[in-house]
């Protein structure tokens, strides 16, 4: 017989039918009669109540059907006379697959915090709250590829063992071969990478948009998808040292152009989310954010406002709030002035453009003004930026003497500049945090709940 998951079976209209299920036990209650067990499979928020006769089953098998063990059930799937089931499956015979000792077992029914449950993340996935992130992680992945593929983009892999830093993005994981215990040196004592695997120093890479624009720059339209690394001693809810990124990069766009397909791609995944995911959505709207379904609503009902960095700070200066950061032309923009913008001020989300060049990245296409560069920014509700980029610049002249300002090594990146040599053309493109983005569709207030092993400081465990 085939196996029937849980999904399946709790929205079937199909009754009075034999099915195989197997999975893990919830929950266990009853008396010396009859059993009522909750089996959860994964594949659904939902668990199935399994209805099994006492008097038609060993005591012995009826003793190792504890919280935490593993079972495979045959029997008829019924029409539920309980309340808040449909349906519920007669067993007709029960097979132990796994025991679990229910005193040690460490996910009982009382809740437990999400602290606790990130130091048992083995086991946490099987809990309804992860249980709904992950199902939901693995759908907006599911999206991201489908979204440009439909758009005819191509996935490009780009390294994530990389000689440069894509934009001085932070601290770097170095890759090495050698033996630290006896560092080969040069004549000035330095250590000599040349012994190393590659010949030179090598580190994990902070983002693949460097290499992603070569894609672009043949392929018209590219996006990558994968893990990013950042060796930053940061302990906060919203920094992990290594995340997923999605960075699109298109050949002949603009930045009105890159804002228009940043705004589609964000309303699909979320429109798709909504519609593949709602069960979990709406359980998670329950327990862990209650105002999460009304921002997503926010979200789609809304047009992106667009307005300049310059624009947003003059309505920050004169809005009469207080804000701990000092709103000042020059300055980056912190979450609390991000999130008036969109909660207060516009009450929709926003896209703020033309940043001052001090404050941006080298390869950011400069304004006519000599002061500001044609950047893009998408704030959105509760955690402000959540998409990040720029039309790029593609004057070899230009893009050489923004490089000497910033001190970023031309020999370094000579294959980058030479794609402004040959048939250079307008291009745009723009990086999602995957996590932060699932942060924001799950309602989860840390980023260590949204990936399933995270890496932070003084943590590599699992």
């Amino acid at each position: 017989m085939v196996r029937s998951t849980v999904k399946e079976l709790i929205n079937s209209k199909d009754f009075d039918r034999d099915v195989l299920l197997k999975g893990w036990v919830r929950t266990r209650r009853g008396n010396n009669r009859v059993a009522f067990i909750a089996v959860n499979d994964g594949t659904s928020i939902h668990n199935i109540q399994v209805v099994a006769d006492m008097e038609s089953f060993p005591e012995s098998v009826m003793k190792r059907v504890t919280t935490g063990s593993s079972i495979a059930v045959k029997g008829k799937l019924v029409q539920s006379p309980g309340k808040g089931q449909n349906v519920e499956i007669q067993a007709g015979k029960i097979e132990i697959l796994g025991d679990s000792n229910p005193e040690t077992y460490p996910l009982q029914k009382k809740g437990h915090s999400f602290e606790f449950l990130r130091e048992i993340a083995h086991l946490r996935m099987r809990s309804n709250t992860f249980g709904a992130v992950f199902r939901i992680r693995h759908a907006a992945a599911f999206a991201i590829h489908k979204y440009f593929n439909d758009k005819g983009f191509y996935y490009l892999h780009t390294p994530i063992i990389t000689a440069s830093d894509a934009e001085g993005a932070g601290a770097m994981f170095r890759v090495t071969t050698l033996d630290l215990e006896n560092l080969p040196r040069d004549e000035q004592g330095q250590i000599d990478y040349q012994e190393d695997f590659f010949g030179r120093s090598t580190n994990l890479t902070v983002s693949g948009q460097l290499e992603g624009e070569l894609g672009a720059l043949a392929l018209s339209a590219i996006y990558t998808f994968g893990p990013t690394f950042r060796a930053e001693n940061s302990n906060t809810p919203r920094h992990v040292a290594e995340f997923w990124m999605i960075e699109p990069e298109m050949a002949f766009y603009d930045i009105h152009d890159n804002m228009d397909l940043a705004e589609e791609f964000l309303k699909f995944l979320i429109s798709y989310i909504l519609e593949n995911c709602r069960d979990d959505l709406d359980f998670l709207n329950q327990m862990v954010d209650k105002g999460l379904l009304d921002r997503l609503g926010f979200i789609l009902e809304n047009r992106f406002e667009r307005t300049t960095y310059t624009e947003a700070i003059e309505i920050l200066r004169k809005s009469g709030q207080k804000f701990e950061f000092p709103v000042e032309w020059g300055l980056d923009l912190q979450a609390e002035h991000e999130r008036y913008l969109v909660e207060k001020h516009y009450k929709r989300p926003v896209i703020l453009t033309d940043y001052p060049n001090e404050i941006k990245a080298f390869y950011m296409k400069q304004n006519d003004d000599g002061r500001t560069v044609r950047a893009m920014d998408v704030l959105f509700p509760q955690i402000g930026e959540i998409i990040g980029g720029s039309q790029r610049e593609e004057i070899y002249e230009k893009l050489v003497g923004r490089m000497q300002q910033m001190n970023i090594p031309e020999k370094e990146l000579w294959w980058y500049l030479e794609t402004r040599k040959f048939g250079t053309v307008v291009h745009s493109g723009f990086g999602l945090g995957f996590e932060r983005f699932l942060m924001f569709i799950t309602g989860m207030s840390n980023i260590r709940d949204v990936i399933p092993f995270p890496r932070t400081p003084k943590n590599a465990e699992f």
